[in-house]
């Protein structure tokens, strides 16, 4: 792990993988979402409109996955002074947010005909807009601190106190009354019917490679600034 967190040997295997992540996961989700919005039957309860799944889903998992990328790379940053853990936390944030305003989006198509309205105020979808908050707060934060200069600590702190909200998200329906579903996949087990449940899970492995691919190809850019940076400021004190 050590070994990785230095930016040559970093660069040179995400040079390769980089391009592999995204290019098999848009392959993957392709298919995925092929075969859920054209070979899928309607829902018995939902029709038509359990097609929005095969996005809305994946999203909802890599919004809060993001934001567990941030946390896990803040914590390694705080703790084993990994010089990448802070870059990679940045370069989750912004495909993290997007994932999350994909599922708010997908999420209020969804509602309208299934349950009347476009928004309610219940755990789950306040808890999921909460996040998005957090997300534009800590690119502005990363932002400001890389612009102005100051502790990378600060934003770290920030993406692990921000994490108490994801097992908020997780457990909301649960805990609170909500008009959104129950979990429908638990651990050994799935209300989802394997019709529905195949095409999903591969509509999330493919997106999450998607995910991956970006983060990868963010942290590239982020770690070229620097060393551009880097050596302007020699060459101006040369």
């Amino acid at each position: 792990m050590h070994g990785f967190a230095n930016p040559k040997r970093f660069l040179s295997l995400a040079r390769w993988l980089t391009p592999l992540l995204l290019l098999s996961g848009i392959v993957i989700a392709a298919l995925a979402l092929v075969w859920g919005m054209f070979f899928v039957p309607p829902d018995r309860l939902m029709g038509e409109t359990v097609r929005i799944l095969f996005v809305h889903v994946p999203a909802a998992w890599l919004g809060m996955g993001g934001w567990t990328a941030i946390a896990v790379s803040s914590l390694v940053f705080l703790v084993w002074k990994h010089p990448l853990a802070s870059l990679a936390a940045r370069a989750a944030a912004v495909p993290g947010a997007v994932f999350t305003a994909i599922c708010l989006v997908t999420g209020a198509v969804w509602g309208r005909p299934t349950w009347g309205t476009w928004w309610v105020w219940d755990g789950r979808l306040t808890s999921m807009l909460i996040l998005l908050f957090l997300y534009f707060g800590y690119i502005a934060l990363s932002q400001a601190v890389s612009r102005e200069g100051g502790s990378s600590k600060i934003p770290a702190i920030f993406g692990l106190v921000g994490a108490i909200n994801i097992p908020i998200i997780n457990r909301s329906v649960v805990w609170w009354n909500s008009l959104h579903q129950p979990p429908s996949i638990t651990v050994g087990k799935s209300a989802i019917d394997a019709e529905f449940l195949v095409p999903l899970l591969i509509a999330v492995i493919g997106f999450s490679l998607i995910f991956g691919g970006i983060v990868l190809a963010c942290m590239r850019t982020l770690l070229a600034d620097i060393q551009t940076q880097a050596r302007l400021r020699r060459k101006a004190l040369g």
